[in-house]
């Protein structure tokens, strides 16, 4: 039976994993708002020079290394690597975290007795305007962050209106075009920490070594992911799965 079935052009292969079904509205909305933002890089002065992102994020005392990162070199008579399947620790801290083309402009970690909502998105929204105005960064704003509902809400858009920051729109359906998953701080990934400020410290040291270069690669590798979206038609590209 197996050597018919071979002989048809037939075998047998495992699903691939996607993040989500997406529905032809849905990848049209992908490849709508990836036009959208190369419209922007295209016509626009500077434009990745004005354009700040950012995301809350959890950041564990232990995140194991996926299997890309895990990857070694072996001759071909090596035996066969075995990696077991491990998980991210329970302990963790939220960070919320704002960057640009050249550095991180704010990091900011939640207390944990702190309900993350929009009055609290607010009260960050306000401190990266004044991190940015100590900056010297006198540009326009152009801010994007996901579709979260504290994001959605009318007194978030209201004070991002107060703030005078000019919002871009954010692709949904990521995370293959969340620019804060593009490997922000992979390095901390098989490292292990004993409690919250080892974490703290750690992201802060990781943050303070990359240089402008590393920043502008990241963006590079955005603009690049918005470009693969418009060419696969809105689907999750294999690729890009891959590196998350």
């Amino acid at each position: 039976m197996g050597h018919i079935i071979g002989v048809l052009g037939f075998r047998k292969v495992c699903a691939r994993w996607v993040p989500c079904m997406l529905s032809d509205e849905m990848k049209a909305e992908r490849v709508h708002i990836s036009q959208e933002l190369l419209e922007h890089l295209e016509i626009g002065e500077n434009f990745l020079k004005k354009f700040i992102t950012g995301d809350e994020t959890w950041v564990h005392h232990y995140d194991p290394e996926n299997k890309r990162q895990s990857m070694e070199y072996c001759h071909k008579e090596s035996p066969q690597l075995k990696k077991f399947k491990t998980h991210a620790s329970v302990g963790k801290v939220t960070l919320t975290v704002f960057w640009n083309s050249e550095r991180v402009v704010l990091a900011d970690f939640h207390e944990k007795e702190r309900k993350m909502n929009s009055q609290h998105y607010i009260e960050t929204l306000t401190v990266l305007k004044r991190r940015i105005e100590q900056n010297g960064i006198r540009n326009e704003t152009l801010f994007q962050h996901n579709n979260a509902r504290l994001h959605r809400s009318a007194a978030t858009r209201d004070a991002i209106q107060r703030l005078d920051f000019t919002v871009l729109p954010h692709p949904p359906y990521k995370p293959d075009l969340a620019p804060n998953n593009f490997h922000l701080f992979p390095k901390l990934k098989g490292q292990c920490f004993s409690c919250d400020e080892e974490v703290k410290s750690a992201v802060r040291k990781r943050f303070q070594k990359q240089n402008t270069d590393f920043f502008k690669d990241r963006f590079q590798k955005l603009v690049q992911r918005w470009r693969k979206c418009i060419e696969v038609r809105g689907i999750f590209c294999r690729k890009i799965i891959m590196q998350l």
